[in-house]
């Protein structure tokens, strides 16, 4: 399963995919979940509702997109944890991973459940004032793809009306 990044959704809906344009991308994700093929977490859940937003509504609409995590989860939470803490970043770069639940958990949760990372993160091993999402990956063992791949891979097809 491709596990999505609250990014690829939220710049979704603000450039290339806005619901009034581009209706195709969120029934191609609407399909690919009830296929088994995409979801996310509860936490990215979390960071899109609330808003005024179609992307909010979307989100409440389709509750079974996003997933609890568990105790396959946070089984990795120690190692990615250690991890972390064992790396040159800042204390506010630290403390803003462990507290953006999602982005952590999602890590954990795609490894956990040897699920695909979908984000438009790149890795920046250097980085030390944030966590990225695909070096924190590759430092416990899980995959990220950006968020083209999974369409191709899928076999997304974004065709326009005639």
């Amino acid at each position: 399963m491709y596990l999505v990044d609250a990014n690829v959704l939220i710049e979704a809906k603000n450039r290339y995919y806005a619901f009034d344009i581009a209706p195709g991308f969120w029934e191609w994700l609407e399909g690919a979940h009830a296929a088994g093929e995409v979801g996310s977490i509860d936490a990215v859940k979390r960071e899109l509702v609330g808003r005024a937003d179609e992307l909010s509504a979307w989100a409440q609409r389709n509750g079974s997109f996003f997933q609890p995590i568990d105790q396959a989860t946070t089984a990795h939470f120690p190692a990615l944890t250690a991890w972390a803490a064992s790396r040159p970043f800042t204390p506010a770069a630290l403390a803003e991973f462990a507290g953006n639940q999602a982005d952590y958990q999602l890590v954990a949760h795609a490894r956990g459940h040897n699920h695909v990372l979908v984000t438009h993160e790149r890795p920046d091993p250097n980085s030390r004032k944030r966590v990225k999402i695909p070096d924190a990956c590759a430092a416990i063992g899980a995959t990220y793809l950006d968020p083209f791949e999974v369409m191709r891979r899928t076999g997304a097809k974004l065709e326009l009306g005639t």
